[in-house]
């Protein structure tokens, strides 16, 4: 992808003379690392107290665990089980030697090799808004989530550089439960190249997901297991429970050598305590449990640590994001994942209802929690309203607009003797401008980031111009890219076994969701 609206870097205006094509803006927005260091909420010694209460928390409380195969590992491994609450009581000394055993640094494999990522702590990893029942834009309005509501998604997902990993941006529901892996899983192969998610939803619906990642992309089973390929995320049921699926989840792509994103899911006066340090404390008691149930699985299976922690509206019971109270839990979790040493998920968001001044700005404040806070993985980046219940187009580019020039923060900023510029300096005179300088003039057409579609003409210019705002402009690029942009080269053969292979279990009616 080389054009701007891809990569948000490369321009290919024609000089006024003779045709020659301008010089091109590299910044890489596929390998992003985090420049700022990380910032802290507590002081150490609070955050040592948080960590040893969390095991406290799982040594002395306990968590639910629902899963008889879960159980039965974890009472393997030395942990006090009482099958009839189903309760489970997980000793320090088995969270210690998880920590110990779960990588620092998880390579992942794209489609293509320029879409291979490390997930590890100092990377920075963008994904788009996920799981949201609801699609909605400026055309069509507010509507159940369908798979061509998916598809569309997974091409804008696609189609900007800045974006890494390909998530379930809305559930369609237009495709029965038992087929929609087969639906989500050929449209992110066929229609992406960056890693896919595939939903915990029971052993059979992940192995069937991972055979048809294996032979679309040719992998013996040793390949496959041998590096990651795809992931999931987990959440846990706060307070303190760990459901069927999700434990399935853990274990299956545990044994398989996949990702887990572990992600408790913690609302202060919902489903966690009301203050900032009590419910990162059961937020990081309930990611350890995860975490180790991984590692008793099969050591050194990739997992990430992770968090979605934010308050409630207290007169409704509304979820809340992008509050002050959001960002100080994700520079706390920041804190505690770094105790961990393990690459994280952290997440921005929105309780916004429409794609306005209010959600745009309770995801960029969630947002620079997160950077602030030194996460691997940002998820729920673009397009996210509703907190959670829908996906907006206009949003998801208007958001894309922030991660790029969130990603040019990430470019190293020169400071040798020619960006000094003192030979400019000496140049222009007191009172004088700096626009025909022979320095502006070498680099004028490299030297900033140029908007997707934000409109930096003055008012007149403007009005002329048809006065829209950035949600009309905003419509109309989701519109072009959908109408002109083409997917990446796919190997027909294996369109054609995969197509034939969900034919055959379609006809079968397999693979039912477990509960």
């Amino acid at each position: 992808m080389n054009t701007v609206e891809n990569q948000g870097r490369r321009r290919t205006r024609r000089g006024g003379s003779g045709g020659r094509t301008a010089p091109v803006r590299d910044v890489n927005y596929r390998n992003l690392r985090n420049p700022f260091p990380p910032a802290a909420i507590f002081s150490e010694d609070r955050v040592s107290a948080i960590h040893e209460a969390a095991l406290s928390v799982l040594q002395d409380l306990g968590i639910r665990v629902l899963l008889p195969e879960a159980r039965r590992i974890f009472a393997a491994a030395g942990a006090r089980v009482d099958e009839e609450s189903e309760m489970v009581w997980i000793g320090g000394d088995i969270i210690t030697a998880a920590l110990d055993s779960a990588p620092k640094s998880i390579s992942v494999r794209g489609g293509a090799r320029h879409r291979d990522l490390v997930l590890e702590q100092g990377a920075l990893i963008f994904q788009p808004g996920a799981g949201a029942p609801h699609a909605t834009d400026r055309v069509r309005g507010r509507r159940p989530g369908t798979g061509e509501d998916f598809r569309e998604l997974i091409r804008l997902t696609q189609h900007f550089d800045v974006l890494h990993m390909a998530p379930p941006l809305v559930e369609p529901q237009d495709v029965p439960v038992h087929l929609r892996h087969y639906m989500t899983m050929e449209t992110m192969l066929s229609l992406s190249d960056k890693t896919p998610f595939i939903y915990a939803r029971g052993t059979p619906q992940s192995e069937q997901c991972f055979e048809m990642l294996k032979d679309f992309r040719g992998l013996s089973d040793d390949e496959f297991m041998a590096e990651s390929h795809c992931y999931t995320i987990i959440n846990t049921n706060s307070p303190r429970q760990i459901d069927t699926p999700m434990a399935q989840g853990l274990i299956d792509f545990a044994r398989a050598g996949q990702v887990s994103i572990v992600t408790p899911f913690t609302l202060m006066g919902a489903m966690a305590p009301v203050t900032v340090a009590g419910a990162i404390t059961l937020s990081h008691a309930e990611a350890l449990a995860a975490i180790a149930l991984t590692q008793l699985v099969r050591p050194r299976a990739p997992v990430c640590y992770g968090t979605f922690t934010s308050n409630v509206d207290m007169k409704s019971g509304a979820p809340a994001f992008g509050t002050p109270e959001h960002f100080k839990a994700s520079l706390a979790a920041g804190q505690l994942a770094r105790l961990t040493g393990l690459p994280w998920r952290c997440a921005t968001g929105a309780a916004g209802n429409i794609s306005d001044v209010q959600a745009a700005h309770e995801t960029q404040m969630g947002l620079w929690g997160c950077l602030m806070a030194g996460s691997t993985v940002v998820i729920h980046a673009a397009g996210w309203l509703e907190g959670g219940l829908s996906v907006s187009y206009e949003k998801f580019i208007t958001d894309i607009e922030v991660l790029q020039m969130m990603a040019e923060l990430c470019a190293e900023t020169p400071a040798e003797t020619a960006d000094i510029a003192l030979e400019a300096l000496a140049e222009v005179a007191p009172g004088g401008h700096f626009f025909g300088a022979a320095h502006t003039m070498e680099r004028y057409q490299t030297a900033f980031y140029e908007p997707l579609i934000g409109d930096l003409s003055n008012f007149g210019t403007w009005q002329e111009n048809g006065a829209e705002d950035a949600t009309t402009r905003a419509t109309k690029k989701w519109q072009s890219i959908l109408n002109d942009t083409p997917g990446p080269k796919v190997d027909a053969d294996a369109l054609e076994r995969l197509h034939e292979w969900i034919r055959h279990k379609t006809d079968a009616g397999e693979a039912p969701p477990e509960s």
